[in-house]
């Protein structure tokens, strides 16, 4: 994800009198850059949070997202910070060099999870966030990690539903042959067991860089010859490559199912999930002619 940056001397200024402002406060604040995080946190921590996730509009295009003085404020204020890493948004590292801050915990997934730049960096898959935001509230509050802890077994229990989907699928259509415009779906796809093609299109779409001739004659080749059962695309990117595929795929009759990298509003992760996970096995179950 590619993101544009600037801090200022007078933003720093600002910065700081937020933190000094926040000092007072009782719940613990809490930022997450992305707001699938921010909705995991707020369900471990309550009413003991105050939680602020930066990127959370569904129909936002993830890559053409740029810091404003409010996301500075809210990064000067936060005692815990959660981020996905893997350059998935650099704009976050940035902001913490020029936003010191020595009691403030840092969350970067990518390193629990052992990702690094280069790797498909759409993490929020593994459950290892919550059990990192949990410690982390444990350890910055400790009179509530009984708390903590209760509800971030409540999370992963949820999370379980996930899982037991997952098998189902896994079960009905392993092995079987799909395609995506981006990554956003991959580590998912793997769980699933399902072949990706494509996938070096995927990263240049991902990266921003244009596919090559092959590659995009290979892609509409694969779903014009039904040599895929679905076509996997990103809802908030709008690119005039991807809306010609859709195009492909419509007039060959291959079933389409939308991702999004944004958790929608009103949501629950859970629920996110699943629901991408039920209209791909419905588009999986479905003919391709």
């Amino acid at each position: 994800m590619k993101s544009v940056i600037g801090v200022t001397l007078t933003l720093v200024l600002i910065l700081t009198t937020a933190q000094n402002a926040g000092a007072a406060d009782t719940k613990l604040k809490v930022v997450a850059a992305e707001n699938f995080y921010g909705g995991i946190a707020q369900q471990i921590g309550g009413d003991l949070i105050e939680v602020a996730s930066i990127m959370s509009n569904p129909n936002q295009d993830p890559h053409l997202f740029e810091t404003t003085p409010g996301v500075v404020r809210q990064i000067a204020d936060a005692q815990i910070l959660i981020f996905n890493g893997a350059d998935y948004d650099p704009w976050m590292e940035k902001l913490l060099n020029a936003i010191p801050r020595a009691e403030r915990t840092v969350i970067n997934v990518a390193n629990l999870v052992g990702k690094k730049a280069g790797d498909n960096p759409h993490l929020w898959y593994d459950p290892a966030a919550a059990k990192a935001l949990a410690a982390a509230f444990a350890k910055a509050d400790s009179t509530h990690a009984s708390d903590y802890a209760a509800r971030l077994t409540a999370v992963l229990t949820a999370l379980e539903q996930i899982n037991k989907r997952v098998e189902q699928i896994r079960a009905k259509y392993s092995g079987v042959t799909v395609t995506a415009t981006e990554p956003v779906f991959g580590y998912m796809a793997e769980a699933l067991k399902l072949k990706m093609r494509n996938e070096r299109f995927q990263l240049a779409m991902m990266n921003d860089t244009e596919p090559s001739a092959n590659d995009i004659v290979a892609f509409e080749n694969d779903i014009k010859q039904h040599k895929v059962k679905v076509l996997l695309y990103n809802k908030q990117v709008t690119a005039k490559m991807t809306e010609r595929l859709l195009d492909v795929a419509g007039k060959a009759k291959v079933p389409v199912v939308g991702i999004t990298e944004t958790q929608p509003a009103d949501m629950s992760f859970e629920d996110w999930m699943l629901g991408e996970l039920n209209e791909l096995d419905k588009a999986l179950a479905g003919p391709t002619r």
